[in-house]
C-alpha cells in the first residue's frame, strides 16, 4: 500500500482492533439507503438530484439530501454543480465509492438468495 492510500483512509474511533474494519464499513453503509444510492449510481452513472430521487424509490427528499451529505462528507460521492441558472447539480462516485462495487454486488446477491417477501404481500 502506497503512502497516498494510507494518507486517503476515513480516521476511525477503533482503527487497530480486529473487529474495526467490519464494523466502520457497516456503520458507513448501514443507513438504509446508502447501499442504494451507491447501486443507483454504479448502475446508471452521474445524476441530478431529482433523477436519483426516482432512481431510490420511496426515499424523500430530505432523507436523499441528508444521505448524500453523508456520502460526501466520507469521500464516497461527488457533487458537482452543472450549471448556474438553472441550479443544477449532479452527483456520482468517487474513486473510493466505485471500489465498494463487489461490496455492494454481493449484499444484492446474498438478498436475492436469502430473503424473500412476508407471506400476503
Amino acid at each position: 500500500m502506497s503512502e497516498r492510500d494510507v494518507d486517503d483512509r476515513l480516521e476511525v474511533w477503533c482503527a487497530g482492533e480486529d473487529w474495526c474494519p467490519i464494523t466502520s464499513t457497516a456503520t458507513i453503509l448501514g443507513r438504509k439507503w446508502h447501499p442504494v444510492i451507491i447501486h443507483r449510481l454504479l448502475s446508471e452513472g452521474p445524476q441530478g438530484f431529482n433523477a436519483l430521487k426516482d432512481a431510490v424509490d420511496g426515499v424523500s427528499s430530505k432523507v436523499l439530501s441528508d444521505s448524500l451529505d453523508d456520502l460526501e462528507e466520507h469521500g464516497l460521492v461527488a457533487r458537482e454543480i452543472v450549471s448556474e441558472k438553472p441550479f443544477r447539480v449532479e452527483y456520482s462516485l468517487t474513486e473510493r465509492g466505485r471500489s465498494l462495487e463487489s461490496v455492494i454486488v454481493a449484499m444484492r446477491d446474498w438478498g436475492q438468495e436469502h430473503l424473500a417477501a412476508p407471506p400476503g404481500s
